[in-house]
């Protein structure tokens, strides 16, 4: 097996095991629970707090050219909006032929639904760009984007961050399911 179909095998177990699934049923209030006030998320335009919010449609995602310290607590929004943009969205924009991709420009999700099509198609397009890679090409640094390691360190960055940041909203999901004691479906 090629070392991109390895690379790319990774991240789709995962996905599919674990971070995709964990996402079923995600309702907008959840998407938007803020588990302590003054939350990053993505807000309506107009309505943000945050210094400099990113974003070209009706929402917006908190942002700060530096962050805050501490770094503010952010909602499954927000934390997906990064995966969407950050984590994927540029990396597919860059090094796959893929529309640039910018969180200044980025029309943000106002839904859950929106999001997880917004997640589900950028994740999709990367990983195939993923399997696509030779040998050679993830031995040398891209020649579009920032990024000057060899592109199999940038592959092993996203899916780490998709793991880590999954886990993270998976964490949410769960505080959220018990916020006030009680679990649906538990006595």
């Amino acid at each position: 097996m090629p070392r991109s179909e390895r690379l790319a095998d990774q991240l789709d177990r995962h996905w599919h095991q674990n971070l995709r699934p964990q996402l079923h049923g995600l309702a907008d209030e959840e998407y938007f629970w803020e588990p302590v006030r003054g939350c990053w998320s993505i807000c309506q335009r107009g309505t943000s707090s945050a210094p400099r919010p990113a974003g070209s449609g009706e929402w917006t995602m908190d942002y700060a050219s530096r962050d805050p310290v501490p770094a503010p607590v952010t909602t499954i929004a927000w934390r997906l909006a990064h995966i969407i943009v950050s984590c994927l969205g540029y990396r597919v924009g860059w090094h796959f032929c893929g529309q640039d991709v910018d969180s200044q420009t980025f029309a943000y999700a106002g839904t859950a639904d929106e999001a997880l099509k917004q997640l589900d198609e950028m994740y999709g397009r990367g990983n195939a760009g993923v399997r696509e890679l030779s040998d050679a090409d993830l031995e040398k640094p891209p020649t579009v984007g920032p990024e000057r390691f060899p592109m199999e360190g940038i592959v092993l960055h996203v899916n780490r961050e998709l793991i880590h940041h999954g886990a993270e909203i998976s964490l949410l999901r769960d505080l959220y399911r018990w916020q006030g004691g009680a679990v649906p479906g538990r006595v």
